[in-house]
């Protein structure tokens, strides 16, 4: 056999996969074409679906004639926030609006929506047997809650305040009408409860706000009163008559110290003229006085005439003297004026002194009298601050009152969405989509035949090739690990597992003898055109690749090395086979085993020996054999039909598994193999039509069909012994 060993490279051979594919492409075809129409008949066996949807704006809403300032408070509510759009999601299947809607479409009627009171029988059987929950246990209102549930979506759309409200029924019609129905009904819920919101507002603030206006009353009552009884009347509505008192007392005070202070003044200017004798007549209340301006007047004339006359007269001229003596006069005149002027002048800062201490004293009586006052209004600002109060709370009330009565007409309290766009009735239905299910389901077909036939091919080995083309011996154990399929590992493992006591007895009756009897010697081999040679019949297992082939000698030994010969011929060919000696006299052990006392099937059947330990090469070829081995046939036999786990190991690691049974009828062959997917060798040296025809009915009537006759092994032996 042109194996692989353990420290040997492999590739996969992709060629050798594209061809196996290509080989079962038939079969491939039809599988896919089973997939699709299996697809296709499931599809139109499935009620149509139809979905349709309705979508929803959630923004804040007012009416026309809400103020500027409302709007603006209610756009600045918590309408954007994300929580309140789920809620508002939420809302929408809540079981309350659910049942709303139910009720107003009367889906109860529908049996769409009670499936459970037409069940299947499967549906029945299981409720039966305890599997299932008898749905008829549950309320009629709760199922049709529970169906109704199923078929709707209410979702929210990503990145906006738009709620979606999706529902799936086999009718179309009722696949739009439910989803604006629960639209038109959520916009009422919402307004609805504007509405409650309002008519509960008023209803709380009417008496409230009677309440009020008798604590408002009270209030100012309690203040008026209390500003009579202790004095503190309001002058202009803010300031009391002692504050206002004293305030104008201060400024008067004031005022008159300002003038004692000016006319003191004035006073000393004046006598400071008078004693350094300088003119007055600059000084204000000199100039402003008319006896003073006349007497100026008469001094300035005396001093003219004066002067006239000097220019003619002597000094000591009567007209000059009498003319001085009347200057004189004059200038004392003007002198006592100015005298009487500074005596009025300081009787003016006198009765301004006067004026100030009389203020003062009023001042400190006002100022008593307002300090007691302070106090009588430390309990009128608490008056007034509690009357304040009231009547601001009553202002604000009957703001809200009025608000809330203008909004108790339905129109006037729209709810704080609305619908942005309807659902309309579904031409096409959304499930089943026919034609991409058919092509989804060919395409998934066709990729999974091709990989299970790709996957066959690898784990049974066809699909590797060794690096190194030079064909090598491959170790029995190297053989077990490196070719077995994962699959097979736990029947490799089971196999290695001791046979017991109890298991099948041998394949014939155990009261029969065991010994085989030799057959004559084979004649001369066939030729090689011969159809029923052993070329053929190898050229034959070859193209077929079958994983298994029985082959039964009726006439002994010669047919038995007519088997050794066709499994060398299929190891010179490349193919990976192995032959499992399964005759009572042990002849094609005797024909490839180097040592004829090595363990063998009947070894590993009794528990006696391992799985690798009973795999060994043929001396002469590539192949590999199980032979007999030493253990007690009939013992080993019991557990014949554990074989057929040996069988599955060994075609997962071989290209070829070939069982030679000897004399062994369809009873014995049967329990060797659990499948009829088989090649059953007829090996007989020469034609005997009624063995054959006997054989062949035999087989055929349990189910093999492929039964192959091999016939000219007359000299086989001889052959084989020659090349040994």
């Amino acid at each position: 056999m042109s194996g692989v060993a353990r420290d040997q490279d492999v590739d996969i051979d992709l060629g050798q996969l594209v061809r196996a594919v290509w080989a079962r492409r038939l079969r491939i075809l039809a599988v896919t074409l089973a997939g699709a129409g299996i697809a296709f008949a499931g599809a139109k066996i499935m009620s149509p679906q139809y979905r349709s949807e309705t979508r929803i704006l959630i923004e804040p809403r007012a009416p026309a004639f809400a103020s500027t300032q409302q709007v603006n408070d209610a756009g600045a509510g918590p309408l954007m926030d994300e929580l309140n759009i789920a809620s508002q999601v939420q809302l929408l299947q809540s079981a309350d609006l659910l049942k709303k809607v139910i009720n107003d479409l009367k889906l109860y009627n529908l049996p769409e929506f009670d499936d459970a009171a037409n069940g299947s029988a499967m549906s029945s059987i299981m409720v039966k047997l305890h599997l299932k929950k008898n749905p008829m246990e549950n309320p009629p209102e709760e199922r049709v809650i529970d169906a109704f549930v199923e078929r709707l979506q209410v979702y929210q759309v990503p990145g906006s305040r738009v709620i979606g409200i999706s529902f799936t029924s086999k009718d179309p019609k009722l696949a739009a009408a439910i989803p604006n129905a629960m639209a038109n009904v959520y916009l009422s819920t919402q307004s609805g409860a504007k509405l409650d919101s309002n008519s509960e507002a008023t209803r709380w603030l009417e008496p409230e706000i009677d309440g009020l206006r008798r604590k408002v009353s009270e209030a100012e009552k309690k203040v008026a009163e209390y500003r009579t009884s202790h004095g503190l009347l309001q002058t202009n509505g803010t300031t009391t008559f002692p504050a206002q008192q004293l305030n104008d007392i201060s400024a008067e005070l004031t005022r008159v110290r300002g003038d004692k202070a000016n006319a003191e003044a004035r006073a000393q200017a004046v006598r400071n003229a008078l004693s350094s004798g300088e003119a007055s007549d600059t000084l204000p209340d000199i100039m402003s006085s008319q006896a003073i301006q006349r007497l100026k007047a008469t001094e300035s004339g005396l001093q003219s005439q004066i002067s006239d006359l000097q220019t003619s007269l002597l000094n000591n001229h009567p007209r000059l003297k009498s003319l001085r003596a009347q200057l004189a006069d004059i200038r004392t005149q003007i002198r006592q004026e100015t005298q009487k002027i500074l005596t009025s002048i300081e009787n003016e800062s006198k009765v301004a002194d006067l004026r100030a201490s009389e203020l003062e004293r009023q001042s400190d009586t006002v100022q008593a009298n307002s300090a007691r006052a302070g106090e009588d209004e430390v309990g009128l600002n608490a008056l007034e601050r509690e009357a304040t109060a009231q009547r601001q709370l009553l202002e604000t009330y009957l703001v809200r009152y009025r608000e809330a009565a203008s909004r108790a007409d339905s129109n006037s309290s729209p709810a704080d969405a609305r619908i942005v766009s309807k659902a309309i009735e579904p031409v096409d239905p959304y499930f089943p989509k026919v034609v991409p299910i058919v092509v989804v389901a060919a395409v998934a077909t066709l990729i999974l035949s091709a990989i299970v036939t790709m996957l066959a091919e690898l784990f049974s080995g066809r699909a590797l090739r060794p690096v190194d083309a030079a064909p090598e011996t491959i170790e029995t154990e190297t053989l077990v690990e490196e070719r077995v399929a994962p699959q097979a590992a736990p029947v490799v493992a089971a196999v290695r597992k001791p046979i017991q006591p109890s298991m099948l007895a041998i394949v014939g009756d155990e009261d029969e003898t065991d010994a085989i009897e030799d057959t004559e010697a084979a004649e001369e081999l066939p030729e090689d055109d011969n159809e029923f040679s052993v070329a053929s019949v190898a050229e034959y297992l070859t193209g077929s690749r079958a994983p298994l082939a029985i082959a039964i000698s009726p006439t002994g030994d010669n047919g038995s090395a007519a088997t050794v010969l066709l499994t060398r011929m299929l190891a010179d060919a490349g193919r990976r086979v192995i032959l499992i000696d399964m005759t009572g006299s042990g002849h094609p052990t005797e024909l490839m085993a180097e040592d004829q006392a090595v363990p063998g099937v009947t070894d590993l059947l009794c528990g006696e020996a391992a799985f690798g330990d009973t795999i060994h090469s043929d001396r002469l070829s590539d192949a590999h054999l199980i032979p007999q081995g030493q253990s007690d046939v009939r013992r080993a036999m019991r557990g014949v039909d554990r074989l057929s786990l040996l069988l599955d190991a060994l075609a997962a690691a071989y290209d070829l598994v070939v069982v030679e049974c000897g004399s062994a009828d369809v009873a014995g062959v049967s329990r060797l193999t659990r499948s009829r997917d088989v090649e059953i060798i007829l090996s007989l040296p020469e034609i005997e039509e009624t063995i054959f025809m006997t054989l062949m009915t035999e087989f055929q009537a349990a189910g093999y069909e492929r039964v192959v006759l091999m016939s000219g092994g007359e000299g086989a032996e001889q052959t084989l012994g020659q090349a040994a």
